[in-house]
C-alpha cells in the first residue's frame, strides 16, 4: 500500500497518479492533435523511460492504465516494463478530447480560422468567469464539448479508484483530459490555470467511502530538469533507453 493512501481515521484511499504522454512530432510542430494517431517521437520516448524510471524508485502500482491512442499506450508500455507492472489496461475513455474539424491543423492556424470557437471552449485556459455554457458546445466536425470530455474521463477515472482501495495505479492520457481531471477537483463555480507538461505527474486521491477527489500534485516535471533533462539521464549523449 502506498504510504500516501494510507488510512486516515479509518477511511482508505486510492492514489491515482496520472501522467500526460511523451512528446511527439505534432506537439513539436504545435498540431492539435485531438484523437488523432501520432506516436512518440524519440524525445517522447527518452521522456517517458525519465519518467518511469522515477515511478519505480517509489511504491509499485498495481496496475497502469492508458488511453489505447499511440502516444499515450507507448508511454505506458513503457512505463509497466521498467516499474515491472504486468496489468496493464488501455481503454478508449482515456483518449484526448476529439477536436472535431481543427484536428490536423496547426494551432495558430486553427485560431486564426477559428477564433469564435477557440474563445468559446478557451480548450487549455480555463479562467474565472468563463462562460459555463461553452462547456456544453460541440466542436463541429464530431468534436465533443468540455462537459463530455469531463464525464468520459471522470467516470473512468472513478471506476479505476474504486476497484484500488488502498493501492497505488497509474493513468496515462493527454493534455486536455488530465487538465478535466483536474478541474474535477475545483470548487464549484470556480477553476484554477494550470500547466500540464508532457510526462508531467498529476496526483490524486480518491476517498473509498465518499468517492471525494484531492488533487495533491499537477504539473510536476522534476524528472526531466528542464531542459538538461537528456543528457542527465542518458549519459551526456542523449540517446534513447
Amino acid at each position: 500500500m502506498s504510504p500516501t493512501s494510507a488510512p486516515i481515521g479509518g477511511e482508505e484511499f486510492t492514489e491515482v497518479v496520472v501522467v500526460r504522454h511523451g512528446e511527439t512530432s505534432w506537439n513539436a510542430s504545435r498540431i492539435v492533435q485531438g484523437q488523432m494517431d501520432p506516436e512518440l517521437n524519440e524525445i517522447g520516448r527518452q521522456q517517458a523511460v525519465v519518467v518511469a524510471r522515477r515511478l519505480s524508485k517509489e511504491v509499485k502500482p498495481a496496475a497502469v492504465y492508458s488511453s489505447d491512442l499511440k502516444r499515450a499506450a507507448e508511454t505506458a508500455e513503457i512505463i509497466a516494463k521498467v516499474c515491472d507492472v504486468s496489468n496493464l489496461v488501455l481503454h478508449e475513455a482515456l483518449r484526448e478530447r476529439h477536436m472535431g474539424h481543427l484536428q490536423g491543423l496547426k494551432w495558430d492556424d486553427a485560431v486564426n480560422k477559428n477564433p469564435d470557437v477557440f474563445r468559446g471552449f478557451d480548450i487549455f485556459k480555463i479562467t474565472e468567469g468563463s462562460d459555463p455554457d461553452s462547456r456544453n458546445q460541440e466542436i463541429p466536425g464530431g468534436g465533443e464539448s468540455l462537459n463530455q470530455l469531463n464525464e468520459r474521463c471522470v467516470s473512468y477515472l472513478n471506476k479505476i479508484a474504486q476497484e484500488h482501495i488502498g493501492e497505488r495505479v497509474v493513468v496515462v492520457s493527454h493534455g486536455a483530459a488530465v487538465l478535466e481531471l483536474c478541474r474535477h477537483t475545483d470548487p464549484p463555480n470556480s477553476s484554477i490555470r494550470r500547466n500540464i507538461p508532457n510526462t508531467s505527474l498529476n496526483v490524486f486521491r480518491v476517498s473509498g467511502v465518499t468517492g471525494q477527489w484531492i488533487l495533491e500534485r499537477c504539473g510536476d516535471v522534476g524528472h526531466l530538469n528542464g531542459n538538461s533533462f537528456l543528457e542527465n539521464s542518458f549519459g551526456g549523449d542523449g540517446a534513447s533507453a
